[in-house]
């Protein structure tokens, strides 16, 4: 082989060495775009609204002839994005169906972590890039996890409504303390799913002074930083129990009527992950049957929520708190998440490679 030559010059070997790397990159990660062509790229937002009118988006005209749509509807994509260079979205459902015609289309780059609105394989089938956003989310997601827990640990809308009715105002004492709260520290904080969030989540439940356990459903974080439990352990001896794992065929419905069962009679769920990890009508059951205390909600199978959604029927917020998918929605957040998707797009057109799904 030629690298193995005794007679090659170093600086020779060196050209050898960078011009296969160069190449082996461009069959990697496709062109790399020079600066002065990216004006010529159509770039399309399908559902700016996602990302809020308060975002300035507006850099992303570096890159070409942006056109924006603050929503989608799924009949309205395959017209919108039909010359379409790079695709922007949240939950528009992008494949064969909606992007078969856009024959120009290098690149999607997703406004979330979550990609289950993109037909993955048919993207790698026709060489078109997919890039998610990570990373942006993670505090805020973290703080609406325990507003949630706290609102329903607290039974805090009692309180309220105990002011604003008037009743303090004929109470024979300075308080009041029914029902009954408790407290987190000493309680037991399961996680699944520690990922960045359930991390944070972690090393917060840590500061409150619970003992933080947790399941990884993938079977495959072995961190020794918290404790590893198995699934019914956790469930067996959770106070609370807070769900950061991606959807996939193992975590579907991982919250079942079989998990609520083998669940403390005051334990607490929260959900700030996908919806479809919760079974609802088994949810819904076990609530209203007492077999959990009570949940916090920001996800849910069908979003927004469906009129025929059992959960719909319980308006008592102190069993259940459901929040309209907003936990990662802070400002800072979502200029996080535009701000990704920028240096996505801007690492594509470079020939880098940066949170790639595809």
């Amino acid at each position: 082989m030629l690298c193995d030559s005794p007679v090659l010059r170093p600086e020779l070997l060196q050209f050898i060495l960078i011009f296969r790397y160069r190449i082996g990159k461009l069959i990697l990660y496709g062109l790399n775009y020079r600066k002065e062509d990216w004006k010529l790229m159509k770039i399309v937002v399908l559902e700016k609204m996602s990302l809020g009118f308060d975002v300035d988006i507006s850099f992303y005209e570096e890159f070409g002839e942006v056109t924006y749509y603050d929503t989608t509807k799924q009949e309205e994509i395959a017209d919108r994005v039909a010359d379409a260079d790079i695709i922007i979205a949240n939950k528009a459902p992008l494949n064969e169906s909606t992007i078969k015609d856009a024959k120009n289309l290098k690149l999607i780059c997703e406004t979330a972590t979550g990609y289950n609105n993109v037909d993955i394989e048919y993207c790698k089938a026709k060489g078109i890039r997919v890039t998610n956003a990570v990373g942006y989310s993670t505090p805020i997601v973290a703080q609406h996890t325990f507003a949630l827990a706290l609102y329903l640990l607290e039974k805090l809308p009692v309180f309220d409504r105990y002011v604003k009715s008037g009743e303090y105002e004929k109470a024979p004492m300075f308080t009041c303390f029914e029902p009954y709260f408790t407290e987190l520290e000493g309680k037991t904080w399961g996680i699944i799913g520690l990922g960045n969030i359930g991390r944070k989540v972690a090393q917060i439940a840590s500061v409150f002074g619970c003992r933080v356990i947790f399941y990884s459903a993938s079977g495959n974080n072995n961190t020794t930083e918290y404790e590893r439990v198995d699934f019914d352990t956790l469930l067996a001896q959770s106070d609370i129990i807070s769900l950061h794992c991606p959807l996939t065929d193992r975590t579907q419905n991982i919250m079942n009527a079989d998990a609520f069962a083998r669940m403390k009679k005051t334990a607490i769920l929260i959900n700030v992950a996908r919806g479809p990890v919760v079974d609802e009508q088994a949810l819904y059951e076990a609530l209203t049957t007492g077999e959990i205390a009570a949940a916090g909600l920001d996800v849910l199978n069908k979003e927004p929520i469906a009129s025929d959604n059992p959960l719909a029927q319980i308006k008592d917020s102190t069993k259940l708190f459901i929040t309209p998918h907003m936990a990662w929605g802070s400002n800072e957040a979502r200029t996080r998440c535009a701000k990704e998707v920028y240096l996505n797009i801007k690492s594509f057109l470079a020939g880098e490679e940066r949170n790639v799904v595809v």
